[in-house]
């Protein structure tokens, strides 16, 4: 009887988080079908978002996150270590086996960039009660899936100007981005403050806290308000590989690897964040800023956003059944 009460909280739970989710994106579809959103605002909330929004949101993440006093090489190294291979094996398979060259960048970015800092933290909150793991979880991964997009989406850019560099060029011009690119900048930034504890006052906090909560809902907006209906359908096949990828196969390789290393409870839940939660929106902006059409990762964030409710509570469920929660 309990296990059953545990499981429908867990389902509920998941429905409250990702539900309004998907209901932020259908408003933004709904308001640019009646004229609401013009394709030039679209065009700027996704810069808002990815120069300003999100760099801000990222910067507080790691600058609040107490690096040296709660540090966890072996957690850090196994998030940092499981991000990589997945990526680079996800990649390396779609290189061979994706017929559409210009969609290789979306589909390697939505196969594995969870939406780790933002849902991560309720997950953990709400059944721990605080979210200590998923700073070191934030970590672990964050950078990597930031570095690792800019450089897949640069080096598989569709456009003229991506494809048409040789090798040794392309990867000198990919470097310079990457090393300005404000997400990345974000990020290095509030490593620094967060390994020193450096203080941010608090107008400066508050400044910023409220310019990174425009990230997830302004991103949400601009991807339904992008959404073409057509261009979805013509990428099903993709779409649905990319979210079995995202939501059943990552965790399934590497959860009992992470059992094995002697991760549990909150460390674990942390984990199957990591692997298995929804496709993030910011992937979906990254995508349109940086040359490329948008519409794959915006089905992948649709479909994962949908059915990451009952795959999570699924894993949760496995997990509790396997006393290691």
């Amino acid at each position: 009887m309990y296990e059953r009460i545990n499981m429908l909280d867990n389902l509920i739970f998941s429905l409250n988080s990702t539900i309004p989710l998907f209901l932020i994106m259908l408003l933004g579809y709904f308001l640019k079908k009646k004229n609401f959103f013009s394709e030039g605002f679209i065009a700027d909330a996704n810069k808002l978002v990815f120069h300003v929004a999100l760099p801000v949101l990222l910067f507080l993440d790691m600058a609040q996150t107490d690096i040296r006093g709660s540090f966890d090489a072996p957690y850090v190294l196994f998030c940092a270590g499981s991000t990589t291979v997945s990526i680079i094996v996800i990649w390396a398979l779609a290189k061979i086996f994706v017929r559409d060259k210009s969609l290789i960048g979306e589909f390697v970015q939505a196969s594995y960039r969870s939406s780790a800092a933002i849902l991560g933290v309720a997950f953990i909150q709400l059944i721990y009660g605080s979210a200590g793991m998923s700073g070191l979880m934030i970590l672990g991964c964050v950078p990597l899936y930031n570095i690792f997009a800019v450089l897949i989406l640069i080096l598989e850019c569709p456009t003229e100007e991506g494809n048409g560099e040789k090798l040794w060029p392309k990867l000198r011009h990919s470097f310079r981005k990457i090393v300005t690119n404000p997400i990345i900048l974000g990020i290095v930034l509030g490593s620094i403050f967060g390994f020193f504890r450096i203080p941010l006052p608090k107008i400066a906090s508050s400044g910023l806290e409220y310019i990174g909560r425009m990230t997830t809902p302004l991103a949400l907006l601009a991807i339904g308000a992008g959404f073409k209906g057509k261009d979805a359908l013509s990428e099903i096949k993709l779409t649905m590989i990319a979210t079995m990828l995202k939501l059943v196969i990552l965790p399934a390789a590497f959860i009992p690897l992470a059992v094995y290393f002697g991760f549990t409870g909150e460390k674990l839940v942390a984990i199957l964040v990591m692997l298995g939660s929804i496709t993030t929106p910011a992937s979906y902006v990254m995508a349109k800023q940086m040359g490329h059409k948008g519409s794959l990762t915006a089905s992948v964030c649709v479909a994962t956003t949908v059915l990451s409710s009952f795959t999570l509570t699924l894993w949760l469920f496995i997990l509790s059944c396997l006393n290691l929660l």
